[in-house]
């Protein structure tokens, strides 16, 4: 039995391994290798779900959680953000322990790698494909042709490929776009790969967007997929189609701590400290940090188009509701969310409390 006395994050642990299982089985069908992101969850013991679906190669976003993960256990891991040259030192002390992928997402980079790394290590070149983060243009062929030139003046590093992160599919119509955004970053990538193809045969093409992965149907050309966020889901990914309601695993956990009927609204524990300030935006509701769903026969349902989460502070969750809803809920009732951006919200939370009663940690519990 739950006992609920302040904000928590819910997860259920069902569907989390179902999410697993429909995606490693479909990197299977596809013929694709599957280096999941750990970005998401964080978690050592979340990390051996996966194990048990035989993954064995992760992505992670930073080179403390590299270390984290590693100690766990992990021993092929690519680190999915522009390389940090002020950690080299501790880099190279990790690389000679696992087997490790570090980003290349500039020729500065590239230099100062091939200038100082002495341990093996593996590097993927960032390619931007439309999103303009960070990476080479996917059409500066000369550009990446330097930095290829220049790792390959140092015996110690391997070339793996080029990676990509379509972040467009996130600002997408619906599945439909995210499918049109795809294909054309796809078709992109295949043209990069035959352009190097006499001189790197094996250089890997590497995607990593749940939106994508999780919708599209056709990953010709492509030889790897890296989603993280479809191991939880959110309200985001339910917008844009890239998920079933009864696919999101998380759900904030909330006290209700005052209740004014007459303006629609109830005042929860949970703000911005919890949830982020991520939104959505929904026609005639405006921004939308969460929407209220509810917990039945052990499982969350789909949310509630009539009770939302409308403003943030701090602590505070301004919860707006259609005229006479609110009256039915009380002071000290607990109420159930679905966060827009689970992957922010685990961060803040820093650990899981399992519909069984179960406490899992994270890397920054």
């Amino acid at each position: 039995m739950l006992s609920i006395v302040r904000p928590v994050l819910l997860l259920d642990e069902q569907r989390v391994r179902q999410n697993i299982s429909r995606m490693v089985n479909k990197a299977k069908h596809h013929g694709v290798a599957f280096r999941p992101h750990f970005k998401t969850h964080q978690s050592a013991e979340i990390g051996g779900w996966f194990r048990d679906f035989g993954v064995k190669k992760i992505t992670v976003s930073s080179l403390q959680m590299a270390y984290y993960f590693a100690e766990s256990g992990w021993k092929d891991i690519t680190i999915a953000f522009p390389v940090n040259v002020c950690e080299l030192n501790q880099i190279q002390d990790l690389a000679s322990t696992v087997h490790l992928n570090l980003l290349v997402s500039s020729s500065e980079a590239a230099d100062i790698l091939a200038r100082d790394i002495k341990t093996d290590t593996g590097i993927f070149i960032e390619i931007d494909t439309g999103f303009k983060r960070s990476g080479m243009d996917v059409d500066n062929i000369d550009a990446i042709e330097k930095i290829l030139i220049r790792i390959g003046t140092n015996k110690y590093l391997r070339f793996e490929g080029f990676l990509t992160h379509t972040g467009q599919t996130y600002l997408a119509a619906g599945p439909e776009q995210i499918r049109s955004i795809s294909a054309e970053t796809y078709a992109q990538l295949r043209r990069l790969k035959e352009a190097f193809h006499s001189a790197y045969p094996h250089a890997l093409i590497s995607i990593g967007d749940t939106p994508g992965c999780s919708v599209m149907d056709d990953f010709s050309g492509i030889d790897e997929i890296r989603p993280g966020n479809f191991v939880f889901y959110d309200l985001m990914q339910l917008q844009l189609g890239a998920c079933q309601p009864d696919e999101v695993a998380v759900a904030m956990a909330c006290p209700v701590v005052a209740v004014y009927p007459e303006r629609n609204e109830m005042i929860i524990y949970g703000g911005a400290i919890h949830f982020s300030k991520e939104f959505i935006t929904i026609p005639e509701k405006g921004p939308v940090f969460g929407m209220m769903v509810y917990l039945r026969k052990e499982q969350f349902t789909e949310p509630d188009p009539d009770i939302w989460i409308s403003k943030l502070s701090q602590e505070h969750g301004i919860v707006r509701t259609v005229p006479h809803q609110a009256a039915h809920f009380s002071v000290g009732d607990i109420l159930y969310f679905m966060p827009v951006h689970s992957c922010l919200t685990a961060n803040l939370m820093r650990e899981y409390h399992t519909l069984s009663g179960e406490i899992i940690q994270t890397m920054n519990s």
